[in-house]
């Protein structure tokens, strides 16, 4: 695929896939991860062709969507890429947290697949 690349990182199946499915649909290349550690260890890995946005959940296992963020940040190929995150926490003090740790974009679920499109295409295009 030619399209953007970009990260899922989400501890539920059923998420990952439909977010998969929603983004493949617009021709973006995805690829997924199940907790943050692993989301981070994708990320470390592809830093010399990254990935042109990240979507992340905020709690999973093993480590949370904002520490993996704080970490990812610290590569110099992510200092400046998009990161959305895909939550069902809509409190504005973790907003806030978010966004100090590099968060680009809130979306809470449940959303629709057009305003995951929207969001995603507004930060890459």
């Amino acid at each position: 695929m030619t399209g953007p690349r970009i990260l899922i990182v989400e501890d539920s199946t059923m998420v990952r896939i439909t977010v998969k499915r929603t983004l493949k649909k617009v021709d973006f290349n995805v690829d997924e991860a199940k907790d943050g550690q692993i989301g981070l260890d994708k990320a470390t890995a592809s830093a010399d062709n990254p990935y042109d946005l990240i979507l992340t959940d905020l709690n999973m296992p093993n480590m949370d969507g904002l520490t993996m963020i704080q970490n990812i940040r610290k590569i110099p190929s992510y200092a400046h890429t998009p990161i959305v995150m895909l939550t069902t926490e809509s409190g504005e003090d973790k907003k806030s947290v978010g966004h100090e740790s590099g968060v680009s974009a809130w979306l809470v679920k449940p959303f629709e697949p057009d305003a995951l499109i929207e969001v995603v295409g507004g930060m890459l295009f």
